[in-house]
């Protein structure tokens, strides 16, 4: 496995090429009601990647310092870097229009995905479904000590969307076709 970058993989098992399935990761504001997206990051089958913070609006106020302190992404950065939902929704259905995405964590994705296409006045092209319907049933101890190698070997230094989506993906490929495939580009 070629490693160090954020980049295409693809699994060559004899002469046939598989591919990792799109995942989708979202950062908020916090947990619970009140909370919002603040960051959204897929990693797609084809190695393209797509990451875009969020401007909140007007009326999302919950803010959870805790949650802060796990992404590194402060209101202010929201405000001077972040997107309008409309831009990261109509993004989003342009990227995955009809597919099928996955998450690791479906209750809180789906339900701030809701948020940001509501917000927007945009209804999401795609559907959002539970990492776990396309993994075989795995300890989570095994799972884990999978994905911190491949946090390890992609150099992942911070808590974001798309740095989590691509490791999930990467994640799933390992557990998928053994701990380390070989022959996996990355």
């Amino acid at each position: 496995m070629r490693r160090g970058h954020y980049g295409r993989a693809i699994l060559r098992v004899g002469s046939e090429m598989l591919q990792p399935p799109p995942i989708i990761d979202v950062e908020a504001s916090g947990l619970g009601a009140g909370s919002y997206p603040i960051e959204v990051g897929c990693a797609l089958p084809d190695g393209r990647s797509y990451c875009a913070l969020i401007k909140p609006m007007d009326d999302w106020l919950h803010w959870d310092p805790a949650a802060e302190a796990m992404h590194g992404i402060t209101r202010a950065v929201l405000a001077e870097h972040g997107l309008p939902p409309l831009s990261v929704a109509i993004r989003l259905n342009t990227l995955l229009q009809g597919s099928t995405i996955y998450s690791d964590a479906w209750g809180h994705d789906s339900s701030w995905l809701a948020k940001l296409h509501d917000a927007a006045g945009v209804p999401a092209s795609y559907r959002v479904e539970v990492l776990s319907r396309i993994t075989p049933q795995v300890e989570a101890e095994h799972w884990n000590s999978i994905r911190a190698d491949v946090e390890k070997s992609l150099h992942v230094r911070r808590h974001r969307a798309s740095a989590d989506a691509r490791v999930l993906q990467m994640t799933w490929m390992c557990v998928m076709f053994g701990d380390m495939p070989p022959q996996i580009e990355v």
